[in-house]
């Protein structure tokens, strides 16, 4: 099992679309960047966890699942590098590769010392990019595929039958 770990505000501040809407709304870039390491994790098959600081909120560390992405709260005087490094530690493994997303290159040094992989801000961004131009084309070859079918069927039927494909009862 592959790990991603997240460093989010530096995620926010390194992508145009985040800082933009982070400047209006943090909670709101906050949810897009959860939304769009969802879909990540859906395509790349890797677990995705998503750090936050909360270096000067009061209180302990604070976990939160959404979309089956993990978000962490770090505690009272924690960074959200000094988390990082404490999850590396707990994740590497001879089965593990974990990988930081991080701009941050002091963060960097230390996370090739452990023995983690490093992905730039720029790096994930042009992943996820391209991670969506993939699902778009897969759902225009589906798509496709479904009108070409062999057999002429309504549409109630190919719901149906999309169904029993998928096991839902």
């Amino acid at each position: 099992m592959d790990v991603l770990l997240v460093d989010g505000y530096n995620m926010i501040g390194a992508w145009d679309e985040l800082t933009q809407l982070r400047n209006k709304d943090l909670e709101q870039a906050r949810l897009k960047l959860i939304d769009q390491m969802a879909e990540y994790q859906a395509y790349r098959k890797r677990k995705v966890i998503i750090v936050f600081d909360a270096y000067d909120v009061r209180g302990t560390e604070s976990h939160q699942k959404q979309y089956k992405v993990e978000v962490i709260f770090t505690k009272e005087n924690e960074t959200a590098d000094q988390c990082i490094e404490r999850l590396i530690k707990n994740f590497k493994n001879v089965k593990t590769k974990v990988f930081v997303a991080t701009s941050d290159y002091t963060e960097q040094r230390t996370i090739f010392a452990q023995g983690a992989f490093r992905m730039s801000a720029r790096e994930l961004k042009i992943e996820i990019n391209n991670i969506q131009k993939e699902i778009a084309r897969d759902i225009q070859t589906h798509q496709q595929d479904q009108i070409r079918s062999r057999i002429p069927l309504d549409a109630a039927t190919m719901r149906l039958f999309e169904k029993w494909r998928r096991g839902d009862k």
